[in-house]
């Protein structure tokens, strides 16, 4: 929260010379151009700014996405054993999960890509020992009371309990990156049949549903 605050707080102050701000899960990452800046000078800039409790303007909006989802079986082959380590049943599990509503924690490791929290406490279970040689592009996988929605397929050490039609980057969209840090995220359970027919939809989200609140 403090880093994402740092970076909203960063951008609403419109900088001379950023040119980028980034928010991580314990960082705030800020580019600048050393031809229009000095870092000592930017540097004495943030650090007002970090010591300033004062916001500039209102802080921004939010968005709520909705992103419909499928859990367990083959679209989901670990969400039994993730269950069992949370001290649930399969059904409970998913029930807790769709209750929750997650925050985009950061975005990384790969374009777009998701890392959203936090869940209840249950989940805060670790890594698998051994790597999974490859999960699906949405595929959504747990660990450390966290979500990664996978917008490539790729190697995991997490546990695959999903899978959704949600694309969280694509290069032909206005925005490639459909998903901010700050963004609130709720998955609305649905069957596999839905989701293969949702990956068809053109703009590659999945029927998911975006609304702006204050």
């Amino acid at each position: 929260r403090d880093a994402q605050a740092f970076g909203d707080k960063v951008r609403r102050a419109d900088l001379t010379g950023v040119a980028e701000v980034a928010t991580s899960l314990a960082s705030t990452l800020i580019r600048f151009r050393p031809d229009v800046v000095t870092r000592a000078d930017l540097t004495a800039v943030l650090l007002s700014l970090m010591e300033n409790d004062d916001t500039k303007g209102a802080p921004p909006a939010t968005r709520l996405w909705t992103i419909p989802a499928c859990f367990g079986g083959d679209a989901g082959p670990q969400m039994a054993e993730a269950a069992d380590l949370a001290g649930l049943s399969a059904a409970e599990a998913i029930t807790a999960l769709t209750a929750t509503e997650v925050s985009v924690l950061a975005i990384g490791f790969a374009p777009g890509q998701p890392y959203l929290g936090l869940l209840p406490k249950a989940w805060d279970m670790p890594r698998q020992r051994e790597l999974t040689p490859q999960v699906p592009a949405g595929a959504l996988v747990v660990a450390l009371r966290q979500l990664v929605l996978f917008a490539n397929p790729s190697p995991t050490g997490w546990r695959w309990i999903g899978s959704c039609a949600f694309a969280p980057f694509r290069a032909d969209r206005a925005e490639p990156f459909a998903l901010r840090a700050g963004d609130r995220i709720r998955f609305a359970q649905t069957d596999t049949a839905r989701i293969a027919a949702l990956r068809d939809d053109a703009d590659g989200l999945g029927g998911a549903v975006c609304e702006v609140t204050a």
